[in-house]
């Protein structure tokens, strides 16, 4: 890799006639060459072998803490991504002339570079940290940065950690449980704690498929709403059905002492003229009460309808 220009030279040219030192305009600072991000110095799928700034580092199969890790990753981060942006894992990268590695989870745009008509460089790169050495982790970081890499993160598997690369600082920066990482290839923030824990990611999957409105979820969403309405019209009917049949109950009370009503009427007073027949069976239940306590102590026909 070409050394990057400190700042650019000022070159005095001789006086003339014993004047002042006339200034030239600054030289154009040199632009660091990097190889094309797919041509490799090693053979992909067919050697374990990566290069770390001309070091030879062995990809070596891993144990259970860096796979299980592995897998929540992926499973987290594809479904948060934004559309026009895919996820890779495990992509070799020539990062630099001496540089030609993988990280565990990477993040690029879909389709080809137009400035280079390749592939797209990765933005955001993700590390799993188990047993790999903190020195190629590190040059790692620096490399990509250099590179053109936005963001580089690290899982420290035995520190239960999320990092970022800061080139400010010159290391990772934890990430506190309670924080998110929030980037323009995301379609919503990814909580740090679901990078660690295999159901707060389930829930953040959900969460991520609603947001891009994945249509099984959609479906499953009408399915509930539908469920709730159809509850709703049968406890409707339920109530309706109770309402009904304790009026048809108390209208069945009421035809009953009308029935009582008008025989004992007759009994007592003969024939139940019409226009008092027609009062009776308009009555109301605490009318038809009240006429039947009456009929014991009244004398005629019209005293009992009085009041």
């Amino acid at each position: 890799m070409d050394p990057k220009p400190t700042g650019a030279a000022l070159l005095l040219a001789p006086a003339a006639r014993g004047g002042a030192a006339a200034k030239l305009p600054p030289a154009e600072p040199r632009r660091a060459h990097f190889p094309a991000v797919d041509e490799h110095l090693v053979a992909p799928e067919v050697t374990r072998d990566e290069l770390i700034r001309g070091r030879k580092v062995v990809a070596a199969p891993a144990l259970e803490p860096h796979a299980e890790q592995q897998v929540r990753l992926d499973f987290l981060i594809a479904p948060h991504l934004r559309p026009g942006y895919i996820g890779a894992a495990d992509l070799i990268t020539r990062v630099a002339e001496g540089s030609d590695f993988a990280t565990d989870l990477s993040i690029r745009r879909a389709g080809t570079d137009p400035a280079t008509g390749r592939r797209y460089l990765e933005e955001l790169s993700f590390e799993i940290v188990n047993e790999q050495s903190m020195r190629d982790v590190r040059e790692k970081a620096e490399d990509l940065l250099a590179r053109g890499v936005r963001r580089v993160f690290a899982l420290f598997v035995k520190r239960d950690e999320v990092a970022e690369w800061s080139a400010a600082e010159g290391r990772f920066v934890p990430l506190t449980p309670d924080a998110t990482i929030e980037d323009p290839c995301l379609v919503r923030p990814v909580p740090v704690r679901a990078l660690l824990d295999g159901a707060a990611a389930e829930r953040e999957v959900v969460r991520a498929l609603e947001r891009k409105g994945n249509p099984e979820i959609e479906a499953i969403k009408a399915r509930e709403r539908q469920a709730a309405l159809d509850e709703g019209r049968r406890a409707g009917l339920d109530e309706g059905r109770r309402a009904g049949l304790d009026e048809g109950r108390r209208a069945g009370l009421d035809e009953g002492q009308r029935a009582v009503l008008l025989r004992q009427l007759r009994t007592r007073f003969g024939e139940v003229p019409e226009a008092r027949r027609e009062q009776i069976l308009a009555a109301s239940g605490e009318r038809l009460a009240v006429w039947a306590e009456r009929i014991l102590a009244a004398r005629t026909l019209d005293e009992l309808f009085e009041g």
